[in-house]
C-alpha cells in the first residue's frame, strides 16, 4: 500500500531523491555562502515590504512580501533532516530568520502612533486571532509545498504555496504589536506563525517519508526526541487554536446579544439603528446611527446586565463622531 501511495503522490518518473532535496534546502553547508547571502537579503527585504503592507493595510503589498520571502526553505529543510535522520542547521535559520523579521516589525512600530487602534487594521486583526481553520489550511498548504518540492513537474505551484502559507506577515505583526505594547495580540500572531511552521514540518516530513520508505523519522533516539518535541509542541498549539476558536464563537454570541440589547435600547428613537458591534479585549464597541439624541446610555447598561459577562466595558460610537463610554457591565 505504501508503494502505491508513494507512486500516486510522487510518480517515479518525476520523483526527486532526498539527497537532491537536502542539497537544495540545506543552507548550512560551508559551500552555500551565496545561497545564505541571498536568503538573508531576500528575507530582510520581504520583511520591510511586509511591514509596509501591514502598516498601510495593503493586501497586495503583503502578498508580494509572501512571494519573495524565503523562510519556507529552511523550514522544509528541517522536515528533510527529520526524515534523513541528519543533524543539519536548518533550524537555526528558521529561528534566526524569525527573530530578524520580528526585529523589523519592532522598528516599524516606531512610526505607529500610540493612539492607533491596531485592530482597526485588517492586516493586523486578521493575524492575531488564529483558529482551527488556519491550522487545517496550513497543513494542506504544507502538503502541497512538500509535494511540489518532491516532484520535478509541479514546481510552478510554489509561488501559490508561498502566498497560501503565512510566515513573514505574522512575524511582522508580532513585532508591531510588541512595539505598541499589545502583548496579547503579539502572542496571537506568534501562535499563527508557529502553527504554520509546525504544519509545514509535519506535512513535509510525511511526504518525504513516503518519498523514501527506507528513511524513518523515528530511526534514532535523537530523532525520536525531536519528533516527540515537535508532536508535543503541535498538541500545545492545537489546544491554543481550539481554545481561541471556542472563544471567538463565544464572543460572537455575546456580540449578538449586545446588538439585540442595543437595538431594543434605540427602539424608541425614530430613525436610529445599530450599525455594528465589535469587541476589543474586554470592551464592546457599539456603532449606531441616530438623527437625534439617543436614549440615556445607562439604560443600555441595564439591558446588558446578565446577558454578557460582568467587567466588560461598553462604548457607544455615533455616526456624528460622538463617542461615549457607557460604563462597565455589572457595576451599574
Amino acid at each position: 500500500m505504501t508503494g502505491k501511495v508513494r507512486e500516486w503522490i510522487v510518480p517515479a518518473a518525476q520523483r526527486r531523491t532526498l539527497a537532491e532535496l537536502d542539497h537544495d534546502l540545506d543552507l548550512a553547508s560551508p559551500d552555500r555562502t551565496a545561497e545564505r547571502s541571498a536568503f538573508w537579503t531576500m528575507l530582510l527585504l520581504s520583511s520591510v515590504i511586509a511591514a509596509s503592507g501591514v502598516l498601510s493595510d495593503s493586501t497586495a503589498t503583503v502578498i508580494g512580501a509572501m512571494i519573495i520571502a524565503p523562510l519556507s526553505t529552511p523550514i522544509m529543510g528541517v522536515a528533510v533532516g527529520l526524515v534523513r535522520r541528519a543533524r543539519g542547521g536548518a533550524g537555526r535559520f528558521v529561528v534566526g530568520g524569525a527573530v530578524a523579521v520580528v526585529a523589523v516589525g519592532l522598528m516599524a512600530s516606531l512610526v505607529v502612533p500610540k493612539s492607533y487602534d491596531l485592530l482597526s487594521n485588517g492586516q493586523i486583526s486578521g493575524r492575531t486571532s488564529p483558529g482551527l481553520t488556519d491550522l487545517l489550511g496550513a497543513l494542506a498548504t504544507g502538503l502541497a509545498g512538500a509535494v511540489a518540492l518532491a516532484r520535478r513537474d509541479v514546481g510552478a505551484v510554489l509561488p501559490g504555496v508561498a502566498i497560501a502559507i503565512s510566515l513573514v506577515p505574522p512575524l511582522v505583526v508580532v513585532g508591531v504589536c510588541l512595539g505598541d505594547g499589545a502583548v496579547t495580540l503579539a502572542l496571537g500572531a506568534f501562535v499563527l506563525f508557529l502553527s504554520n511552521v509546525l504544519s509545514m514540518v509535519l506535512a513535509g516530513a510525511f511526504v518525504f517519508a513516503v518519498l523514501d520508505r527506507a528513511s524513518s523519522v523515528v530511526g534514532t533516539a535523537a530523532r525520536g526526541r525531536t519528533v516527540f518535541a515537535l508532536g508535543g509542541l503541535g498538541v500545545v498549539v492545537t489546544l491554543l487554536l481550539v481554545a481561541n476558536t471556542a472563544l471567538t464563537c463565544l464572543m460572537a454570541v455575546w456580540e449578538n446579544r449586545v446588538k439585540t440589547a442595543a437595538t431594543a435600547w434605540l427602539a424608541g428613537t425614530p430613525g436610529a439603528s445599530v450599525t455594528g458591534v465589535s469587541t476589543a479585549a474586554t470592551t464592546f464597541r457599539v456603532s449606531i446611527t441616530t438623527p437625534a439624541e439617543p436614549p440615556p446610555t445607562a439604560d443600555l447598561l441595564v439591558r446588558l446586565d446578565g446577558t454578557v459577562p460582568d467587567r466588560f466595558s461598553v462604548v457607544v460610537e455615533a455616526t456624528r463622531g460622538r463617542t461615549e463610554s457607557v460604563g462597565t457591565v455589572g457595576e451599574g
